[in-house]
């Protein structure tokens, strides 16, 4: 697999279209923070992590819907491995006039942009959601 980030936010995606309850998918720290930082801004309900039978870790989200309709509604995976974006703190882009939310991959770890802006941290723009 060459971009796992897209494989986490493709799984994410289909998992809310297709009203499932969860979504399972192989373990990373940086799928973990991505998860935990969805699910402290409410677009996921828990983020739990388990082991396969294999013994392999796994990371479980729990997805969240209102009135079963889910509450994320697009994903986009902006920086690629093939075409990295990088901002300064000022140019960082705002989602749907503060509706949506921007990750961004800082020299502090993942943060989401206001609070790359707080702190006037630039870096590497991962994904966007709404």
């Amino acid at each position: 697999m060459t971009d796992p980030i897209s494989d986490f936010l493709t799984r994410l995606r289909n998992a809310s279209k297709a009203g499932l309850a969860e979504c399972v998918m192989p373990h990373s720290k940086l799928k973990e923070s991505l998860a935990g930082i969805l699910k402290a801004e409410g677009f996921v309900r828990a983020v739990a992590t388990g082991t396969e039978e294999r013994g392999h870790k796994t990371l479980i989200v729990t997805m969240k819907y209102v009135d079963s309709a889910p509450v994320i509604t697009g994903l986009k995976r902006t920086s690629t491995p093939g075409r990295r974006i990088y901002t300064g703190y000022s140019e960082i882009p705002r989602v749907l006039n503060g509706l949506g939310l921007s990750i961004i991959s800082t020299s502090k770890g993942l943060m989401k942009d206001q609070d790359a802006r707080r702190h006037k941290l630039g870096g590497e723009l991962v994904c966007t959601v709404w």
